[in-house]
């Protein structure tokens, strides 16, 4: 079931969290945790958990053009457009918006780029290496119209960010307790990070159904752009087909409440815990 916890710093959200999930490995259920802080490091190593710090440069790396395992009962096309469809608000949030003209563009160059690799709907996304972010700027660069967004891209393809965004994933989640640290993320980067981490997770969730919980701590971080408070609503709204209960933290109560989906997140979770 999902939860939702509210309290102000140093009021017991963590230490309640960390309970929570000595718990419910207790019972066998696989626990998933994005910590912006480093605070959930200590239970990760002394239970035998994974942590996997997540920072520019970090050895560990995330692809955001990876795809999912499509279940038995799921569409491929619908799955991929799906895809196609979060990555162009992921592209919103990481270049500071797109207008409607460059929004199409986008969206054409995003299928254009899985089509250099020959990859469509009618693919076995099990068995296809997925491109990167540097074939994305290839095919903008190549667009018209696509020209100004490839120079927007550029820092995370060939720039200073693109340790992190530009390389195949090489995470693994093998492990009962898994924890994502973006600590020592810069701070405009933290949202977006978090963005694709999710989107890893949850692409990994409906490949395998077991009982898990992720957990989002400070989840106004996400909340700040609509991309990614609509991305945490659509997670929050179909956990429980996929065995999963979302457990969101934040103490910034009015930023994750202004959001349009901070109520619907809040309504969707059975528990929720005001300290």
């Amino acid at each position: 079931a999902n939860m939702t916890i509210f309290g102000v710093s140093g009021g017991g959200k963590s230490y309640f969290v960390k309970l929570e999930v000595l718990r419910s490995l207790m019972q066998d259920t696989e626990v998933i945790i994005i910590d912006p802080e480093k605070e959930y490091k200590y239970l990760a190593e002394t239970v035998g958990g994974a942590f996997v710090d997540i920072s520019l440069s970090s050895p560990n790396h995330l692809n955001p053009f990876d795809l999912p395992i499509v279940g038995q009962d799921e569409n491929p096309a619908d799955a991929f457009r799906s895809n196609i469809i979060n990555l162009v608000g992921m592209m919103r949030m990481m270049l500071g918006g797109l207008t409607p003209e460059e929004d199409a563009i986008m969206d054409k160059a995003i299928a254009e780029t899985y089509a250099s690799r020959d990859i469509t709907a009618e693919s076995d996304f099990s068995k296809i290496t997925p491109p990167l972010m540097s074939d994305l700027f290839a095919v903008l660069k190549s667009t018209t119209g696509g020209e100004k967004l490839a120079v927007r891209l550029e820092k995370y393809v060939s720039g200073s960010y693109a340790g992190f965004f530009n390389q195949p994933t090489n995470i693994s989640l093998k492990k009962k307790l898994v924890v994502f640290s973006i600590r020592d993320l810069e701070e405009e980067l933290r949202p977006l990070a978090m963005f694709i981490i999710l989107r890893h997770i949850w692409n990994l969730i409906r490949s395998e159904l077991k009982k898990r919980i992720l957990v989002v701590d400070e989840a106004w971080w996400m909340m700040q752009y609509e991309d990614g408070a609509s991305f945490l609503f659509g997670i929050a709204k179909r956990a429980r087909k996929y065995y999963l209960g979302l457990t969101t933290i934040t103490q910034d109560v009015p930023d994750f409440m202004k959001s349009k989906y901070g109520k619907p997140i809040l309504t969707n979770s059975s528990l929720q815990l005001l300290m």
